[in-house]
């Protein structure tokens, strides 16, 4: 007998399989393999276009020189030495680094507008969903107490109502309704 439940056992056998078989799909049959050298890397000054230098993730256009040079990755903004960011291009030709970096900040400075409106909302939801059952449960014990309070009364009534038939003789053997028609 398994000691895990039959579904978790059910899970875990095929996690177990599921491994076994990636790790069996990474080894090879005996052949060996061999590959060709990578390409020399390619020179961003050999570019002489902006078009056929932007495509490249490592080299940067500057309209004011007119020549394609490495993008300094140290820095995330390439310095005004290099290239001024007006004239600065970098992915694609037609947009200049400082529209692309005002287009980025906007991006995300909605998305985490966005993020913390949702939370906002969330936590503002949550807290009056929770007063809203606060309330709900407050007016249930109300309706309770109200609705045995009213029962008590009753019950009260009853009896007073029960003790005046005695006094009376307006209430005879629960037997026999018409008992007081006979007496006469």
């Amino acid at each position: 007998m398994s000691p895990l439940p039959p579904d978790r056992a059910a899970w875990t056998g095929f996690v177990l399989s599921a491994s076994v078989l990636l790790l069996l799909s990474f080894v090879s049959p005996g052949e060996c393999q061999t590959t060709s050298p990578p390409p020399p890397p390619v020179r961003c000054s050999s570019f002489k276009d902006c078009d056929s230098c932007v495509p490249h993730a490592k080299c940067l256009w500057c309209f004011t020189t007119n020549n394609c040079t490495d993008y300094p990755v140290t820095w995330w903004l390439p310095p005004a030495s290099l290239c001024p960011l007006s004239q600065a291009r970098w992915g694609v030709c037609w947009l200049n680094f400082e529209a692309l970096i005002i287009a980025l900040a906007v991006l995300v400075g909605t998305f985490l507008i966005s993020i913390v409106i949702c939370c906002c909302c969330c936590c503002c939801c949550k807290s009056r969903h929770s007063g809203l059952d606060r309330d709900e449960e407050r007016f249930a014990r109300r309706r309770e107490e109200i609705r045995q309070r009213a029962e008590e009364r009753k019950v009260e009534r009853q009896s007073r109502h029960d003790e005046i038939r005695r006094k009376y003789g307006l209430m005879g053997d629960s037997d026999h309704p018409y008992s007081k028609f006979e007496n006469e």
